[in-house]
């Protein structure tokens, strides 16, 4: 595998890394946010991603299956997935935002979850920062090898 491809791989895991990041932070941003409706009430979402081999022509094959010794594994993001926890409903018919029944409805995300996976991700994305600089220096020590 070329010493170049490293630099694909980590980016691509700073890529995944880094939208995790973001709805992370969005799913924080809303832990709070009241409803009248539980339709309208915000749901934790969450990225989903898939290991995934490409070979030198820039073709997309699941782990395992390519046959190119060049191939290398990456990590695709397929989408951005809602819970389907259901959402935290209290009764306060006092809330300005009480339906008919005086009840109010908070998404249904779990902060503890959520810094804990605020945590994973940005350690995940500094391993890849790591990856990607220990690389770089490994390839300026190596230009200076014929001086």
């Amino acid at each position: 595998m070329p010493l170049m491809n490293v630099f694909d791989i980590a980016g691509s895991g700073m890529n995944a890394q880094s939208l995790r990041l973001n709805t992370t932070a969005s799913n924080m941003a809303n832990a709070d946010a009241a409803s009248s409706s539980i339709n309208q009430t915000y749901r934790s979402r969450q990225p989903v991603f898939q290991a995934v081999m490409e070979d030198a022509a820039g073709q997309y094959r699941g782990v395992g299956r390519s046959t190119d010794p060049n191939a290398i594994a990456k990590v695709r993001v397929l989408g951005v997935v809602e819970s389907k926890a259901p959402v935290r409903s209290i009764h306060d018919p006092s809330h300005p935002l009480a339906d008919a029944k005086g009840f109010v409805h908070y998404p249904n995300v779990n902060a503890v979850e959520e810094m804990a996976n605020m945590i994973s991700a940005s350690r995940s994305y500094q391993s890849n920062v790591e990856v990607f600089n220990a690389s770089k220096q490994m390839m300026l020590r190596t230009l200076t090898l014929g001086q």
